[in-house]
């Protein structure tokens, strides 16, 4: 597996997914799972994959050939500002100061050894691609191993250039689209780089019907070869189960995820107003970080409702699970989302969730109040409704946390791991 990220060293729902996946195909003791990320920490969990940091792998000279795509290499060192996930405020200027002259790769220098991968960001985004690719190359003359499984788009070129070496099946999993990051304003290069990744896979997964039809329709794949495996979510354990006491008396209502445009906070502020209107004791909170944050900060200043409103920054770890555990109401209204693990995190955490149609989630959920994310009226009188309504409230606390017990990695692993065994035939 090809990814960009390994707890504990994660930044997005990415790095839980592959977790997820890994710890679920572990259950199988015919399936051995090796995971590369562009820098090992020595720190991760290996307990369900072996960990294998491209900065550690010792690079031989040697030339590649890749049709059509990444043309021909020579593996080289060079210095490289990969990191495991972009943020929204990264990937943008990563864009805004590319060039078509850049995006082709001009690799001369003759230096034996290692890929140095420091953690920073660079300019240059399509060069650090390709020097994730020529670190694939290595491993697939390296490595034994039955199937190649690269994890969206960043990966892409890693698991075509693993499979031009080896041979080998290759597994391409989406998880989201630039259709979904960019509201449909696709850029060109990065959606060529997903094309070429969806063609040249032996299977695509999708990780709702949501996205696979994305998939088919905007990148002309063949509907068979598109296989939708739904995401899951991790049980919590005895200590994350224990709820942390609030130290105001007034409900929580909480938005946890990054402010951009793909995530819809504007919808959520604007129903934030409309609930103030009608009900004082209660408080919003918008957790998380992005290029949207500073405008969400304006808009709420220009509704006067900062002395409710609560701008937390980015959460990470054990901080994620105390804001479930302080919150009455968690909402997610995605514009659009190819699926959206943190409402399945909510319900075990017993929060009422109130989620967009425009997410892959709300495919599987039974038990969350649906809204259309520009319906900022319904989405006020859903979390009014819940606030004020304790049978309601109890409701979707008790059947969502039963529903989300059933979601279970394993079950997407066994899946997954069918469509291994499919391959090797």
């Amino acid at each position: 597996m090809f990814g960009w990220e390994f707890p504990p060293h994660i930044t997005g729902g990415l790095g839980t997914a592959c977790y997820g996946l890994t710890r679920g195909l572990s259950r199988y003791k015919d399936v051995e799972v090796t995971f590369v990320v562009p820098k090992a920490y020595g720190d991760e969990d290996q307990s369900s994959a072996r960990i294998i940091g491209a900065d550690g792998v010792h690079i031989k000279e040697r030339t590649f050939t890749f049709n059509d795509f990444l043309r021909k290499m020579r593996m080289i060192e060079v210095e490289s500002l990969l990191v495991p996930y972009l943020t929204p405020e990264e990937f943008e200027k990563s864009f805004e100061t590319l060039s078509e002259k850049e995006i082709g790769i001009s690799l001369q220098t003759r230096t034996h050894g290692r890929l140095r991968f420091t953690g920073t960001y660079g300019k240059n985004l399509f060069q650090e691609i390709s020097n994730y690719a020529l670190v694939a190359t290595v491993l697939a003359h390296e490595q034994q191993f039955d199937v190649i499984h690269a994890h969206d788009w960043l990966t892409f070129p890693a698991g075509l250039a693993a499979k031009a070496v080896s041979g080998k099946p290759l597994v391409v999993h989406v998880h989201a689209t630039d259709f979904d990051r960019s509201g449909g304003n696709v850029n060109p290069s990065v959606y060529e780089i997903e094309r070429k990744g969806m063609e040249g896979a032996d299977k695509i997964v999708t990780v709702s019907n949501l996205t696979r039809e994305t998939v088919i329709h905007k990148y002309g794949i063949p509907p068979e070869k598109v296989v939708t495996i739904y995401n899951a979510v991790d049980p919590l354990t005895e200590e994350e189960r224990t709820r942390e006491k609030k130290g105001i008396q007034e409900k929580i209502v909480t938005f946890l995820g990054r402010i951009t445009l793909q995530k819809g906070p504007e919808y959520f502020i604007e129903a934030a107003y409309k609930v103030l209107l009608r009900m004082d004791n209660v408080r919003f909170v918008m957790a998380g970080s992005g290029d949207m944050l500073h405008r969400m900060i304006r808009r709420a200043a220009r509704l006067r409702i900062v002395d409710r409103f609560h701008f937390t920054g980015f959460l990470r770890g054990d901080d994620v699970q105390k804001m479930f555990s302080l919150s009455d109401v968690y909402v997610m209204p995605s514009v659009s989302e190819p699926f959206g693990i943190s409402p399945l995190e909510a319900m075990q955490s017993g929060v009422p969730v109130i989620i967009s149609y425009q997410s892959g989630v709300s495919e599987v959920l039974k038990y969350a109040i649906k809204v259309n994310f520009w319906d900022v009226d319904a989405m006020a009188d859903a979390i009014y409704g819940i606030l004020n309504y304790d049978a309601l409230s109890d409701y979707f606390k008790k059947y969502g946390k039963e529903e989300v017990l059933q979601m279970k990695w394993e079950n997407s692993a066994g899946k997954l791991r069918e469509i291994y065994k499919s391959l090797c035939k």
